[in-house]
């Protein structure tokens, strides 16, 4: 294999592994209780493992040789999984027609980004906004539909910023506007970016993502949360116990892990409930005195404005945003999109 590309997925090897040693030392504890989701520490740590026995291979430049004639395998196959150590000439039929749909799949990936609409769903009211720290950045949101015509909806950040956040989350949106169409919940669709994005040696860091599918017909959301920030879900009714819910993590962030083991969860919804989606730019935005905007900050403003249309919640945090941190711009990127549920599901 050519010096060169054995160089440049070391390199890109060595980023990745750097990235997530540093995170992992200085993240807090809550913070990686969310990212990591209900996964063993040690899971991050045998992705950890994986990725110095794969620069060990590059170092001594045997990654990529194959098991069975121990020549190298096709250098873009080898950066798409860092870990294929079999040439495709020794697979079996069925494991050749897997890598063919996965090539194929990857290379959709770069060719299916469309634009995003806010699209019109029975039963639910619905508003967005988002505005990079950059003129690029790496928060994402988007709506789908799933295999039975159920709409769907995402948000997900990359851990990141700029241009090479920018270019990995339009591989994410792709991907998504491929896979969600055939599948039938969120958490096949996550485990399916696990498998493609882990071993990708153009993930540096790695990628959250809450994905949910929502039933119209009994008001009811199913979601996979890997490694992303908890949705809010505020109940519309006095009444209601209890009054607030946030949606953990089911899994660990995309390309954390060597798990592909995601469970969905699902929640019963009622009218004029709200769920708010965002992302770290907003609970982590710091005032003068390097406080944090927080989690209990954005839940006390949308708790109060949980009534009011999803546009209007959204200016209110907004302009809270705005008057913590006394700035007009971002920090970070910033996400925010919210659902309400209709008095009639089919209106």
């Amino acid at each position: 294999m050519d010096t060169r590309i054995l160089q440049r997925i070391r390199a890109n090897l060595q980023r990745q592994r750097q990235n997530l040693l540093e995170w992992w030392q200085a993240a807090p504890s809550a913070k990686k209780k969310i990212r990591v989701g209900p996964l063993e520490e040690t899971s991050v740590q045998a992705h950890l493992q994986r990725l110095e026995e794969a620069l060990a291979k590059a170092d001594n430049q045997t990654l990529g040789l194959c098991e069975v004639c121990h020549q190298y395998i096709e250098a873009d196959r080898l950066e798409m999984d860092f870990t294929a150590c079999v040439c495709i000439d020794h697979y079996s039929d069925e494991q050749r027609r897997e890598l063919e749909a996965e090539l194929e799949l990857s290379h959709k990936v770069q060719k299916a980004l469309l634009p995003q609409e806010i699209p019109q769903i029975p039963g639910l009211q619905l508003a967005a906004f988002s505005q990079p720290a950059a003129i690029v950045g790496g928060d994402y949101f988007d709506f789908f539909h799933f295999r039975d015509g159920a709409p769907g909806l995402a948000i997900a950040d990359v851990m990141g910023k700029g241009v090479p956040a920018s270019m990995l989350m339009a591989n994410l949106q792709a991907a998504l506007r491929i896979l969600v169409p055939e599948s039938d919940g969120p958490a096949a669709v996550v485990r399916r970016l696990n498998r493609l994005f882990c071993h990708n040696v153009h993930l540096i860091k790695f990628i959250t993502i809450f994905l949910a599918r929502f039933a119209a017909d009994r008001r009811a959301l199913t979601y996979c949360n890997a490694g992303h920030n908890p949705p809010l879900l505020l109940r519309g009714r006095e009444q209601a116990e209890p009054p607030r819910q946030w949606l953990h993590p089911t899994g660990a962030a995309i390309g954390l892990a060597e798990s592909f083991d995601y469970r969905e969860e699902t929640v019963a919804l009622a009218p004029q409930d709200a769920i708010v989606l965002y992302t770290d730019g907003i609970t982590e935005a710091m005032n003068q005195t390097q406080e944090e905007f927080g989690e209990e900050r954005l839940a006390q403003i949308a708790a109060q404005f949980r009534h009011a249309p999803p546009q209007d919640l959204i200016r209110h945090v907004r302009l809270a945003l705005r008057d913590f941190t006394g700035k007009k711009g971002f920090a970070d990127d910033v996400t925010l999109v919210v659902g309400r549920i209709k008095e009639a599901a089919g209106s």
